[in-house]
């Protein structure tokens, strides 16, 4: 047991969990425009193992994460070991491949997002400012982050026209991926920075869940505009309900870092069995 929970460790706090939900989630949005291609996201899913792991370092050197610097220590040769694997897989992808190399104007914005939601943007009197430390804006920048990756950048390197269907479903796609980022807010509410300003922090956990719970009903209001996929995007809204309102600031890291971000991996699969 203590190798096997060394392993699920090693695949959930590695990255590699949020890279297969980044893969899922970038799938689903080829598959619902009838292209099926795993190409870009392979390309989104090592990027994230890539940057996240990144992220993670940054954040650790910084003396956040404590509870996950010892981990991080013990297993860096193997976490570097999998980032140039993936770095390596990504320019490939990108350079002897029919991958469309002008969609990365469209990536390059969203990445920047994701980066800056830890790394400073500027320092003022010697304070660091990244998106993560403005006011009320974190889940936003995180939402439309993801949003954009999974949607836009799919969808232009597949050539197809950024339409008002495209748009309505990046819209979908925030509002969904903001429910589903809320359980993370609520987990971190007593650690997270008062001036953050997060929803539970400004309206606290109950109130929080309701907010998830209006914007999945949102979310299933542009459902109404696509039927083929309105049972599908039905379980998953369910779904990503059960987990917002079972949450809570006492839950196991595992609850958010495994259980909740499986939602995209879930949504997928429904998709694809109806």
């Amino acid at each position: 047991m203590p190798f096997l929970k060394r392993i699920f460790d090693f695949y959930v706090f590695s990255n590699i969990h949020v890279a297969l939900a980044g893969f899922c989630i970038t799938k689903l949005s080829l598959l619902k425009f009838g292209i099926n291609s795993n190409l870009v996201p392979s390309f989104v899913g090592l990027s994230i193992i890539a940057s996240y792991n990144f992220i993670r370092f940054y954040e650790i050197k910084k003396k956040r994460l404590s509870w996950f610097k010892s981990w991080f220590y013990r297993n860096k040769l193997l976490i570097l070991s999998l980032s140039i694997i993936s770095i390596s897989v990504v320019i490939y992808i990108t350079f002897f491949t029919d991958f469309n190399r002008n969609s990365l104007i469209i990536l390059f914005p969203f990445a920047l997002m994701t980066v800056f939601y830890v790394v400073p943007l500027f320092k003022l009197k010697g304070i660091e400012f990244s998106f993560r430390y403005f006011p009320a804006i974190k889940i936003f920048s995180i939402a439309i982050a993801w949003a954009g990756i999974s949607v836009f950048f799919p969808l232009y390197e597949a050539e197809v026209t950024i339409n008002s269907i495209v748009y309505f479903e990046f819209i979908q796609r925030v509002l969904i991926l903001i429910a589903i980022t809320i359980p993370f807010d609520i987990r971190d509410v007593n650690s997270d920075f008062k001036s953050l300003k997060t929803i539970p922090q400004l309206i606290g956990i109950e109130k929080s869940k309701i907010v998830g719970t209006v914007l999945l009903g949102l979310f299933l209001g542009f459902s109404l505009l696509n039927n083929d996929y309105l049972i599908s995007d039905l379980r998953i809204a369910l779904i990503t309900g059960f987990f917002l309102w079972f949450t809570s600031d006492k839950k196991s890291k595992y609850y958010t870092s495994f259980w909740v971000e499986s939602i995209p991996i879930i949504w997928l699969i429904i998709t694809i069995l109806l």
